[in-house]
């Protein structure tokens, strides 16, 4: 229980003895007018402060247009009117339902928290050949720490001693453990499954992925959504309304009927409980919070319930090709030199790349299968959507695509085969090409066929030659395709996708979360896959996947549809069930109490409609 509810329920608890109390006297004794306003209005002062003082802190910020004004409009009128007892009962069920409204959002909260309580709490330290456990914050960079069987791993970190399984269910959502060997990355948050592992700390504790996606999920209920701005602007406009209706419910029908003036006051104050949006209220907050909740316990980290809503909006889903339709580990197929040894030529290029972390360039390093001699390799220059330049026994040597050898103006022979092709010249001469494919995700295909099968349109962006984008473009049936791009190229094309957008049409980047951060950022919904590495993409991205899978994007989806389904339930029946109460409240066929219990019941019935999304199921494709 929180801070905040445990006043509250304190604040309910001596309300209600103050109200028996007075009831009781009232009851058993004869007390004069006087004393009976006296002892209630003990009871409803106990009640009723907090809502008072939050009141005055909204006049002070003039946004006081809400459900507290309505109740204490309608619970001093009838105090005024010597309605003491229900002027007190409506206070006791209004806060009531406030403490409700207190604990199905601490539940929610917690059972996020539950979700993905990854937070590593000892780690333990080799210091020489002894160990010493410390808490995780206190690591540093490059310490060696050891994992035990069933310890979560503190920091992000690399293995340099030992094999194993790790499981990464609670951060990434991925239910098979993944086996780990030396040079393998372990993330923080993540479980040792077996095996005593040596690692060596590449993170600090701040900076691992366990504490950037708690940050995330604590700071995603921030940003909210439009049904919840609705939900606010509804309220603004709705209380000024209903407070007209209250009074011309008190001052027209004593002018036409025979009832007492005091008869309508006290409808028209009847009215003003009856109106109160609590249900509505806690619902669209609760319904989005389980949505985003349900997410991260599939391994999907969405920022904020407005993204959720975006997503359902999305009629065109971008994607990057390389290491997101296709796995981006890249495999030598081919090696055609031209007037040289092919082993010579390989040579070549992977000297020219020893220093790059492209893929491409771990390709070429893989094939080579030896450590090579970075010693020959001088003035390297790595160029960005064009391949890499440098000094390899004092020859100058640049390494590929055809944008780079049409720049340098060196004369080589077009490869048309499907794949990347690696150019490579030494000193201005064509020295043949290196042919590289890669690999399309085993659930890249289902995904598309998801997305066909709902009719949203598919579009794929890459920096790879035409003839390589037009065969995965093929397999995987994708609508548009756009090949070699640079980078600015894509966020050009993103642009032009934006101006060509219908009113109310939104546009989704999906990217690897390593060098897509700019169209991230353009796109109205930017989703990073397996962008637990990377910073850019942690802060670029409005959507996060956990796992190297696309197909966990329609598992987002139809979080995302079902929790708009939730919101808009509860809309419909809060306004239709308050349109009902204020009617019969007119009609006089609705007391306070009655009036204040039927708004506690329409707000049960939205919060378990509402809770169910924490319990979405995680469904296949």
């Amino acid at each position: 229980m929180t801070e905040e509810a445990k006043k509250k329920g304190i604040e309910i608890g001596i309300g209600l003895l103050l109200y028996i109390i007075a009831w009781s006297v009232v009851s058993h004794w004869t007390v004069p007018a006087a004393g009976e306003t006296v002892l209630f209005l003990a009871a409803y002062a106990v009640l009723s402060l907090s809502t008072y003082w939050e009141q005055i802190k909204k006049i002070l910020k003039k946004q006081f247009l809400d459900e507290n004004l309505l109740m204490i409009i309608a619970t001093a009128g009838a105090f005024a009117i010597d309605r003491h007892k229900e002027a007190v009962a409506a206070m006791l069920f209004y806060q009531v339902s406030k403490l409700v409204e207190e604990l199905s959002l601490g539940k929610t909260k917690k059972s996020i928290a539950e979700f993905i309580d990854i937070r590593p709490e000892y780690a333990n330290l080799k210091v020489g050949n002894t160990e010493k456990v410390v808490p995780p914050q206190q690591l540093e960079l490059k310490q060696t720490i050891i994992l035990r069987p069933g310890e979560k791993i503190p920091v992000d970190s690399v293995v340099t001693s030992g094999t194993g399984a790790v499981d990464m269910k609670a951060l990434t959502g991925e239910s098979e453990p993944r086996a780990v060997k030396i040079g393998d990355r372990l993330y923080s948050g993540c479980i040792n499954l077996n095996g005593v592992l040596e690692a060596r700390v590449i993170r600090l504790y701040n900076d691992s992925a366990a504490a950037k996606v708690m940050r995330l999920v604590e700071s995603a209920n921030e940003r909210k959504s439009e049904s919840v701005h609705f939900a606010d602007r509804f309220t603004k406009y709705y209380t000024p309304i209903v407070i007209l209706i209250a009074l011309l419910t008190v001052i027209l029908p004593p002018m036409m009927f025979a009832e007492s003036k005091m008869e309508w006051i006290y409808r028209g104050l009847v009215l003003l409980v009856a109106a109160c949006p609590c249900g509505l209220m806690v619902s669209i907050p609760l319904a989005f919070l389980g949505g985003i909740g349900s997410a991260s316990k599939q391994g999907v980290l969405i920022k904020g319930g407005s993204f959720l809503e975006d997503l359902t909006k999305v009629d065109t889903f971008v994607f990057d090709k390389t290491g997101t339709l296709t796995e981006g580990v890249f495999h030598v197929r081919e090696i055609v030199p031209w007037k040289r040894e092919e082993g010579e030529l390989l040579e070549i290029a992977a000297l020219a790349e020893s220093y790059s972390n492209h893929p491409i360039a771990l390709s070429l390093m893989e094939e080579y299968g030896r450590e090579p001699d970075r010693a020959r390799v001088t003035d390297i220059e790595e160029q960005p959507g064009y391949g890499v330049r440098a000094k390899i026994d004092g020859r100058e040597v640049y390494a590929g695509n055809t944008r780079l050898m049409n720049r340098q103006g060196i004369f080589y022979q077009p490869v048309e085969d499907a794949g990347t092709v690696v150019y490579v010249a030494i000193e201005g001469q064509y020295a043949g090409y290196i042919l590289i494919s890669d690999i399309i995700r085993k659930d890249a295909g289902r995904l598309m066929r998801w997305m066909h099968k709902k009719d949203l349109a598919t579009v794929m962006l890459t920096g790879d030659n035409e003839q390589a984008a037009e065969e995965v473009a093929a397999k995987l049936r994708i609508d548009s395709v756009y090949a070699e791009l640079m980078p600015e190229d894509k966020v050009a094309l993103l642009e032009e996708f934006h101006e060509n957008q219908m009113e109310g049409e939104k546009l989704a980047f999906v990217g690897d979360g390593i060098n897509d951060a700019p169209v991230l950022t353009l796109a109205d919904i930017g989703i990073a896959m397996g962008g637990l590495g990377a910073d850019a993409a942690l802060e670029a991205a409005d959507i996060i996947l956990m796992e190297d899978e696309p197909a966990k994007i329609i598992n987002a989806i139809r979080i995302a549809r079902a929790t708009l389904r939730s919101v808009k339930q509860n809309m419909v029946f809060a306004i239709g069930m308050k349109v009902l109460l204020i009617i019969m409240a007119f009609f006089g066929f609705v007391t306070m109490q009655n009036a204040i219990i039927a708004d506690m019941a329409v707000m049960l019935i939205n919060i378990l409609n509402s809770f169910w999304m924490m319990q979405y199921p995680e469904r296949g494709v």
